[in-house]
């Protein structure tokens, strides 16, 4: 979306906060957004992995669902959009999901929590008209309300606790994916980094105050895109539009771990979702190809759309997300591979400026992660 003009973004409630603390803004999913502070990508990545990083990621949508029957129907009827167990979530539990579509494609990757009487919902920013009209016109009844008047800030890394819990007393005691609503704050402990931390909602007339507070905290600093960007792809985590979308299934994805028994053949509500019967074969038989991690050797980054090939010459894939890793100091990378080619260990070839250098299939994350469970 960087060919928008500026006059089309939208803008974050905290653009003023981030123009102060020095933010370099770039066009990202429609939004004016602070791609990097005057410390820099590097080393922001490395202050959030080892204290704690503050990010604003208020452009993500925010949704609440109202059953107009009881809480059951309500997660049957979310649970018919993807194939994720909704019914089985515990109140004050958080759960990763996945819409998807006819062909067995990824329309969008979210989060879904549990509370109580309804479901709040987050959705990627680029996609959040889709997934509402998607929503609306899927669960006829359902009560579809986004959430237009809150800011949604991200703390993470090792420093994240004890931030947060100096301004909202009580967060200490989460686990990783409990969620939890404290006065006005809405709080889960998760995030997109690989590293311990939360996820925030608040008030978007106290969202100023509220970020001024965590970033008076020993230890946080604002980050911007480019370090959440490098930090994700550390903990082998996958960009909408870029390592899943309308065309690659769940399982070639490799998030079948998001797939839980009840929805799986067997299972106690087996398949009644979009792309059933794609997604319930590729489980059965193995897909044609599988995203994988991939280390360059030496060191030159292989990025978004390098072509791969096996030993013989054969293409065998494409890289959907690749840079610097500066917390394993080496260029990183993922992408998918025909099954075959997919093993841990294998060596392709990526090609680069007309040159085909070797790159070696390896396991995700390439960052061990650090979720309090």
């Amino acid at each position: 979306m960087a060919d928008l003009k500026e006059a089309d973004l939208l803008h974050l409630g905290l653009e003023a906060l981030h123009e102060e603390l020095g933010g370099k803004m770039v066009p990202f999913a429609g939004y004016l957004m602070p791609v990097q502070y005057p410390d820099g990508v590097l080393k922001e990545h490395l202050h959030t992995r080892s204290a704690a990083g503050l990010f604003d990621v208020s452009h993500m949508g925010q949704v609440i669902l109202r059953p107009r029957g009881t809480m059951d129907d309500l997660k049957l009827a979310f649970e018919a959009l993807m194939p994720v167990d909704v019914l089985g979530l515990a109140e004050g539990r958080q759960r990763y999901g996945l819409f998807t579509n006819d062909g067995g494609g990824i329309l969008d990757d979210l989060m879904f929590t549990n509370r109580g009487d309804h479901l709040y919902v987050v959705v990627n920013a680029a996609c959040k008209a889709a997934d509402i009209a998607h929503m609306t016109a899927g669960m006829p009844g359902v009560s579809v309300e986004p959430v237009t008047d809150r800011a949604l800030l991200a703390l993470q890394g090792p420093g994240a606790e004890a931030a947060l819990e100096a301004v909202v007393p009580g967060v200490a005691a989460m686990k990783f994916m409990d969620h939890r609503v404290i006065g006005d704050v809405w709080v889960s402990r998760s995030g997109y980094t690989g590293e311990d931390g939360f996820e925030v909602s608040v008030p978007e007339a106290e969202a100023e105050a509220f970020a001024r507070k965590l970033l008076a905290q020993p230890g946080v600093a604002p980050i911007g895109l480019g370090a959440r960007d490098s930090l994700r792809l550390e903990a082998g985590l996958c960009l909408y539009g870029h390592d899943i979308d309308t065309t690659t299934s769940p399982v070639e994805a490799n998030l079948t771990w998001a797939i839980q028994k009840a929805r799986k053949a067997g299972g106690a509500r087996e398949g009644g979702f979009p792309g059933a019967a794609r997604i319930l074969k590729e489980f059965a038989e193995g897909p044609e190809r599988l995203r994988v991690g991939l280390r360059p050797e030496g060191r030159a980054p292989m990025r978004e759309g390098v072509e791969l090939f096996a030993e013989d010459g054969t293409p065998v894939g494409r890289v959907t997300s690749g840079g610097f890793g500066p917390s394993v100091n080496a260029p990183i990378a993922m992408g998918y591979v025909a099954r075959a080619h997919a093993t841990i260990g294998t060596t392709l070839l990526g090609e680069v400026r007309g040159k085909r250098l070797p790159v070696t299939v390896t396991e995700l994350p390439f960052h061990p992660t650090s979720y309090k469970r």
